[in-house]
């Protein structure tokens, strides 16, 4: 058991940072042991206790938030564990507690408030689900592509700016879709119930951000599809070559 848990906190080091993975392994990391290029393995520091914190936040939001009639309280927290997500990594990092659970753990909270937040809208009926089904699947899609791609190497690949602003877009809408304010009139363009906003159903503003983040994340995941496509074939006819030498 112990060695099935060492080699999973491996693969998830490696997809976290495997620069810092591999320059622990081989002894040449020059930084201080708790900077965001050496990690430490501590697990109870301060910012791994707000992380923790974070998810909790996002539990009782969910469910304070479907049940109805403490939507603004649970708005309250939503905003607070959306705060911890940048107060734990200044804290980590000003105070060199970085740690390789923190790395690991971090980014999945995020998804974790993401998709609870989306879930939340989803349950109140105020964003089609196609939506979730598209922003969650598109995660769970790039993160099975991240773990094939660590056969062929083992750096992932670089976040693109597309993606960045997809993500912001993605936030601000569903942010706005939880407060759901303002209303504006749809628009009248369709004549289909799941697009709400675009058909003649009035709709809180942020529909249409999301509606424009979900272009750009369809956009991101091609980009990145393509890059990891790219990376396998220079793998394996690098690989080729290594064997035609080694023949001869």
């Amino acid at each position: 058991m112990s060695d099935k848990l060492n080699k999973l906190g491996t693969s998830l080091r490696s997809v976290t940072d495997s620069d810092a993975e591999l320059a622990q392994e081989n002894g040449s990391s020059t930084d201080p042991v708790g900077t965001p290029n050496n990690p430490s393995h501590q697990i109870l520091t301060v910012s791994n206790v707000i992380t923790a914190c974070r998810f909790v936040l996002t539990i009782v939001f969910l469910v304070l938030f479907v049940q109805g009639g403490h939507r603004y309280l649970a708005l309250t927290l939503y905003a607070i564990a959306a705060i911890t997500d940048f107060l734990d990594g200044q804290i980590a990092r000003r105070t060199q507690t970085v740690s390789w659970l923190g790395k690991v753990m971090d980014p999945i909270m995020d998804r974790v408030l993401l998709f609870t937040g989306v879930l939340a809208i989803v349950l109140t009926g105020e964003l089609p689900v196609w939506v979730a089904v598209f922003v969650i699947g598109r995660d769970v899609y790039l993160a099975i592509g991240a773990l094939i791609l660590q056969r062929y190497r083992r750096r992932p690949v670089d976040v693109i700016y597309i993606g960045k602003i997809a993500t912001a877009l993605l936030m601000f809408g569903f942010c706005d879709l939880l407060l759901g304010l303002p209303v504006v009139q749809g628009l009248g363009i369709v004549n289909v119930s799941w697009l709400p906003g675009l058909n003649s159903q009035a709709a809180a503003l942020g529909i249409f951000f999301v509606y424009v983040g979900v272009c750009f994340s369809f956009a991101t995941a091609v980009v990145y599809t393509r890059e990891g496509l790219s990376i396998r074939r220079k793998a394996k006819e690098e690989s080729a070559d290594t064997r035609e030498r080694s023949s001869k």
